[in-house]
């Protein structure tokens, strides 16, 4: 990432799906790729249901790193917005 002031969000984005695969694998047994693709899926908020979590602890963490997804989400997009309004600019 050229933009320095971008690198802390995308460091966060990658660190929570790290953690979230690990996680899943821990709390549901999935394989590493099983879990990293429910990360994805998950952040990414398309939620195909193919993979659910079935423990009350995997379904709690669920929430947590869903809802973390979703700021994720929204720093990137500001991120974007900001880079491209400073590009744009004489």
């Amino acid at each position: 990432v050229s933009d320095r002031d971008s690198r802390a969000t995308l460091y966060w984005a990658v660190a929570t799906l790290l953690i979230g695969t690990f996680a899943y694998h821990w709390l549901e047994g999935w394989s590493y790729l099983d879990a990293l693709y429910f990360c994805v899926i998950s952040l990414a908020t398309i939620g195909y249901g193919d993979l659910t979590p079935t423990t009350p602890l995997a379904k709690a963490f669920t929430i947590v790193y869903v809802l973390n997804g979703i700021a994720i989400l929204l720093a990137l997009f500001d991120r974007i917005r900001i880079v491209r309004t400073r590009r744009m600019e004489p």
